[in-house]
This record gives C-alpha cells, sequence and structure tokens, in this order.
C-alpha cells in the first residue's frame, strides 16, 4: 500500500464557470487555470499521481501545451486512473477537503463523490470529500481563491 498528498489552489475570477470535483456550481465567478481549474480533481490526482511517485499533474498535463487549454479535469482524472494502473496500483481509498469561504459546498458534495467514483471506477464507499471555510482568513477567506487538499491510499493490483 502507498499513500499520497495532493494540494492545489485557483484564484477566483469572472467570466469563467466554477466547476468543482467535476460538478458545475452556480456562482458569480469561476476559478482560473489552464484547464477547467477544478482545484479538487487537480489536488486528488496529485494525490493519486504522489502515492505512485509518479510526479504531479504538471509533469503530465502541461500548462504549456495547447491541447489541455480548458479541458475538462474530468478527463485528466481518466488518463491518471489509466498511468497509475499501468504501474500495477489501483485507488483503495481518498479523503479530500476543499477550503472556500463561498459559495457552501455542501449541497454539491454527494454529486462530487458520484463523479469521482465513476471516473475511477470504485465504490463511493471509498470516496471522501468535506468542505470547510477559513473563518474569513487568509486568500481563501477572503474570496480570492479556492484551495483543495487529499490524501490517497493505493494499492497493488
Amino acid at each position: 500500500m502507498r499513500i499520497g498528498m495532493g494540494y492545489d489552489v485557483h484564484r477566483l475570477v469572472e467570466g469563467r464557470k466554477l466547476i468543482i470535483g467535476g460538478v458545475e456550481i452556480p456562482y458569480e465567478k469561476g476559478l482560473l487555470g489552464h484547464s477547467d481549474a477544478d482545484v479538487l480533481l487537480h489536488a486528488l490526482m496529485d494525490s493519486i499521481l504522489g502515492a505512485a511517485a509518479l510526479g504531479d499533474i504538471g509533469k503530465h498535463f502541461p500548462d504549456k501545451d495547447d491541447s489541455y487549454k480548458d479541458i475538462s479535469s474530468v478527463k485528466l482524472l481518466k488518463e491518471v486512473k489509466k498511468i497509475v494502473e499501468n504501474k500495477g496500483y489501483k485507488v483503495t481509498n481518498i479523503d479530500s477537503t476543499i477550503i472556500a469561504q463561498s459559495p457552501k459546498m455542501a449541497p454539491y458534495i454527494e454529486e462530487m463523490r458520484m463523479k469521482v467514483s465513476e471516473t475511477l471506477d470504485i465504490s463511493i464507499d471509498m470516496i471522501n470529500i468535506k468542505a470547510t471555510t477559513e473563518e474569513g482568513l487568509g486568500f481563501t477567506g477572503s474570496g480570492e481563491g479556492i484551495s483543495a487538499q487529499s490524501i490517497c491510499l493505493l494499492s497493488k493490483i
């Protein structure tokens, strides 16, 4: 068994959709990034790749490559699944946290869990997603951005 940790952060800006955990969330701002800037899936992918000692998403999907411009992070997560499976590993469980002052994530968490479960082809019982605020502190607390953390456990196939 192997464990990996992932972290990601993106700035909130006007004129972009807010997509977190593969779910579009109605909000006046979205996350800025080369892809769809799905902060949760980016942290999750980094935790998976980290557990397999395979670097991070920047190594596999560089932001200098236009083929990844505005790409769905769900598609990237499917690729990460293939990459780790080719190394002989499968995801055993995931525990992730979204850090955002607003919008509230609770209404969307079950849909996020289902999206991750379907994409990775693992039981929803193996996926935990939670959210918290930072009580108005820091860049997430002031509403400048959203961050996410993830821990993943891999086991040999």
